[in-house]
């Protein structure tokens, strides 16, 4: 779907996104910052006061495996990033400063907070600009698996934007723990040194992506769990009969991912950080781009294995980790699980959902090279970010978004500042199953709903780097 390999397209027509995202336009960010409110700046802190935490936005080079080193931006100079853990519903402070080149901007992803603080320019949040620090002030809710990174743009530039290491977990205590368990694992998906490529048979053989048209898209080198390569860092260390809480984070710019660990099974408790209503072990994971699972891993099974992707190609890229019971030696296995078909219906209720106070019918697809642009442009409803109107709602009700894939590609949908109840995928009426990203599959319709219940403007994308900069965006309005 797209061709080249341009240090920056420069043919896409001039927008607010693309005009604080050049390089160039650091004095514009400056001047766009100096408009937001003092209060907005330094949250509710009294001048000079320290913040509660603080990030780095550096260029940093990072070794993923033995003579193995990628070139990359990241939090304070690691990956993933700091991790934040936080209380449900006590303020928080942090201070984020740009120390590279390109103006910046911090996502809080699947937090329900002002659009100010949400991290997303188009919902009039600030970019920050090189050398500059900004504050984030908010109160963190709700609770569960959250997480953070940057949304700037980066078109035809696979250096900066989710294509860099600028993610890290989020995690917000609430009141309820999530089930009995014996430790704690935080496992992050990324893929390194993107570039593009044009044979849609090679993205068959390692992309669990799965593109269905001809055109480019874009390739990687390398994969990690966290900040290492299959075999390359320090193994999952377990002894036999424990319970082993993993939260997987899926923070790779374009790829979705399938996952296994031979031998055991995942019992789902929550997706996107939310409980799911029916609990259920599986021995395969789906995690679409920007989704998280939190599930619980019985050590019953000893030996020295390989939790990693299925499909071969992506594991020789490293995408894996090794998982090593005490006693146990030898080189790390992998079996091949049995195929399944990934069903989100399985952790959901199956009952009907009362119907909404209105529905938004949204069509989606792809419409090849536009504005002299070597890379192909998505539209909704037959228009594109910025030139489309923004969805109007009222605050309290309940809306439906029935999201209709026209095109050959899966799309990880992220609906900011809310959470959505999915209430149907293809002719299968569901209940209970409440995210922030849900996939959608080739040609297939999924309907989600959610409730007006935080005023402001409210960006809704897909989550592919790629197709989010090339027109895939569209804002929500409240309305009186």
């Amino acid at each position: 779907m797209v061709s080249g390999n341009l240090k920056r397209e420069m043919a896409v027509p001039m927008n607010r996104r693309t005009f604080l995202s050049s390089a160039g336009m650091v004095i514009a960010a400056q001047s766009l910052d100096a408009f937001v409110p003092a209060q907005t700046k330094q949250g509710n802190a009294l001048p000079g006061a320290k913040a509660d935490h603080s990030l780095r936005i550096e260029p940093c080079v990072i070794e993923i495996g033995p003579g193995v080193s990628v070139k990359t931006i990241a939090y304070n100079g690691q990956v993933p990033g700091p991790l934040l853990r936080l209380r449900e519903g006590q303020p928080v402070t942090i201070d984020v400063t740009n120390t590279a080149s390109d103006p910046d901007i911090v996502h809080w992803h699947g937090l329900a907070i002002d659009s100010l603080n949400d991290g997303a320019m188009e919902e009039g949040s600030p970019m920050i600009a090189a050398g500059q620090t900004h504050r984030y002030s908010f109160t963190p809710k709700p609770a569960g698996t959250r997480w953070y990174h940057t949304h700037a743009a980066a078109y035809g530039n696979l250096s900066i934007g989710t294509y860099t290491g600028q993610f890290g977990f989020f995690l917000i205590e609430g009141r309820d723990q999530p089930a009995h368990y014996d430790q704690e694992i935080n496992l992050a998906i990324h893929h390194w040194e993107p570039s593009f490529v044009p044979m849609v048979q090679n993205m068959r053989e390692q992309s669990a992506n799965m593109p269905l048209t001809a055109g480019s898209d874009v390739g990687y080198k390398y994969a990690t769990i966290n900040s290492h390569m299959l075999a390359a860092g320090e193994p999952i260390r377990v002894k036999q009969g424990q319970r082993v809480l993993m939260r997987l984070l899926n923070a790779s710019a374009t790829e979705n991912v399938v996952l296994a660990l031979p031998g055991h099974r995942f019992n789902v408790l929550a997706m996107d950080g939310n409980p799911v209503p029916n609990p259920t072990s599986v021995e395969v994971l789906s995690l679409a781009v920007a989704e998280r699972v939190d599930a619980v891993v019985e050590m019953n099974s000893p030996g020295v294995w390989i939790l990693g992707s299925t499909l071969d190609k992506a594991r020789q890229m490293g995408l894996g980790i090794v998982v090593e019971y005490a006693g146990q030696s030898g080189a790390p296995v992998w079996k091949d699980p049995a195929p399944v078909q990934w069903d989100y219906t399985q952790f959901a209720g199956s009952t009907e959902v009362s119907s909404p106070d209105e529905t938004f019918v949204l069509t989606f697809r792809d419409i090849g090279q536009q504005h002299g642009s070597q890379f192909d442009t998505w539209t909704i409803n037959n228009k594109s970010w910025p030139e489309i109107e923004p969805l109007m709602v009222h605050a309290g009700k309940r809306y439906r978004l029935v999201f209709r894939n026209g095109s050959g590609d899966q799309h990880p949908l992220h609906l900011h500042r809310h959470t959505f109840e999915v209430t149907r995928i293809g002719d299968k009426h569901l209940s209970g199953l409440l995210k922030d990203v849900i996939n959608v599959m080739p040609l297939d319709t999924v309907e989600v709903d959610f409730v007006a219940n935080n005023p402001g403007d409210t960006l809704w994308h897909c989550h592919q780097q790629l197709h989010m900069d090339y027109g895939f965006m569209q804002l929500i309005k409240y309305s009186g």
